[in-house]
């Protein structure tokens, strides 16, 4: 049985406008949609194994894309280094709360907090 690379849906998320149409529609079905190769092969009026080649390529050049371009692995490592500078925030306001140090650094933990959670959100 074909079974499913979860990280290739990050992919067409990120680079499925550079497929073709039908790859697209074929890896959305697949991906998106969680049909079966038969239902897939149904729906366009292919083969199994015609769908089941689509997806294949469709996987080779996205994986391609990635390769060349990256923009997957940066959003990956932005988001990361965004929940590092929320944790720190939510770390300052905590801190700030137990000593009552100063109102405005709990604002300032309040605004970093805000600015990451629209990176990421």
């Amino acid at each position: 049985m074909y079974e499913k690379d979860l990280s290739v849906q990050i992919l067409l998320d990120f680079y499925g406008e550079l497929l073709t149409e039908k790859q697209r529609e074929t890896m959305l079905a697949y991906y998106e949609d969680d049909m079966s190769l038969g239902e897939i092969a149904s729906q366009l009026g292919i083969t199994r194994q015609g769908v089941r080649d689509s997806i294949k390529r469709g996987e080779e050049q996205l994986r391609g894309y990635e390769e060349k371009l990256g923009l997957a692995a940066r959003f990956r490592g932005t988001v990361e280094t965004a929940n590092k500078i929320r944790a720190l925030a939510v770390g300052i306001k905590e801190d700030n709360s137990k000593t009552s140090l100063v109102l405005s650094i709990n604002s300032k933990a309040n605004d970093i907090i805000r600015a990451v959670e629209e990176i990421i959100d």
